[in-house]
């Protein structure tokens, strides 16, 4: 068992802290650790360029070409992060939140997570064999739920392009110092407890794992996120009464005896799940046909562009 543990907070935090309490869970059962800390990273901002979807598009249409992967691999450390993420059965990860969404730092590592999707590499050989990695969150912040209201539901959506199975996620509140956690021996023992889950997770049949935190934790059954939202119409005319803005699951919102709400899941409300790989392949169709109506419309697009281009304004 080898198990990574990612902390996107100072050094000696609490973030920190709370990782490496998980961490030695793991350890006492047996696993290999190991423990970086993003600020000891070097990791460029991703520019949009979309050269990592725009291949993948092309491969997805014609298989012999081959992808050179993110434009940034060789001027920073992602790609050696990354790569030793998806040879780990367990990720854990550390994020302080400081105004209710991760760090920025956090968001900047997990933007550049799509140039390295492990779905797409998997296909095209890239990656050898899929470790079916399961994932433990933290997110600690400096009061409770109330100002870390999207902490969770962030980090929790950006696993997917890593495949990463989330089987249990801790919000760790009231901690503004660093330390602080340390007055509170519940969340130190919720945190080995989260490293316990991660072993039982990889020990468990890949077809058998599921949710292992707090049962009634958020709104969507699948994800356990808080965040459901009436559903819009999708791309290919797909809609839902309610969706999760996580995982994109889709169901409604039903009315219980007991005068609380609960997110009941459509006969089909998962195909739109963010956590299947299939699921997620229809965005990169979406990604495609769209690119194809815009390369198809350049005379209207260029004639238009003419205005914004020679637009400018004064700056700072």
């Amino acid at each position: 068992m080898k198990v990574l543990g990612i902390v996107a907070g100072r050094h000696n935090g609490n973030s920190e802290i709370l990782v490496k309490e998980a961490l030695l869970a793991c350890q006492e059962a047996g696993a290999e650790v190991k423990m970086i800390n993003l600020f000891d990273y070097h990791i460029e901002h991703c520019i949009g360029c979309e050269s990592c979807t725009m291949q993948m598009g092309e491969i997805a249409m014609d298989p012999t070409k081959k992808y050179k992967g993110c434009v940034l691999k060789e001027k920073d450390d992602m790609e050696k992060i990354v790569n030793e993420m998806q040879t780990c059965n367990g990720v854990i990860f550390g994020v302080p939140t400081y105004d209710l969404c991760p760090s920025s730092l956090y968001m900047k590592f997990a933007q550049r997570f799509l140039a390295y999707e492990l779905a797409f590499r998997l296909e095209i050989g890239d990656v050898a064999e899929d470790p079916h990695t399961v994932a433990g969150l933290i997110s600690v912040g400096g009061s409770c739920h109330d100002w870390q209201t999207l902490a969770l539901e962030s980090v929790s959506a950006t696993m997917f392009t890593q495949s990463l199975q989330v089987v249990d996620m801790m919000l760790s509140t009231r901690n503004g110092r660093p330390g602080n956690v340390l007055l509170r021996d519940e969340q130190i023992e919720r945190a080995h407890q989260l490293g316990e889950h991660i072993i039982q997770a990889i020990q468990t049949p890949v077809e058998e794992r599921g949710w292992l935190g707090e049962p009634d934790m958020g709104v969507c059954p699948r994800c356990h996120s808080s965040l459901v939202y009436p559903g819009d119409e999708h791309w290919d005319g797909i809609q839902f009464p309610f969706e999760c803005a996580v995982c994109g699951a889709g169901g409604d919102l039903v009315k219980c005896e007991d005068g609380t709400y609960k997110f009941v899941l459509a006969e089909n409300g998962l195909i739109r799940d963010r956590n299947i790989n299939e699921a997620r392949a229809e965005h990169l169709n979406e990604i495609i046909k769209t690119r194809i109506e815009f390369f198809q419309r350049q005379g209207e697009v260029q004639e238009k562009y003419k205005k914004y281009k020679e637009l400018k304004f004064p700056a700072i």
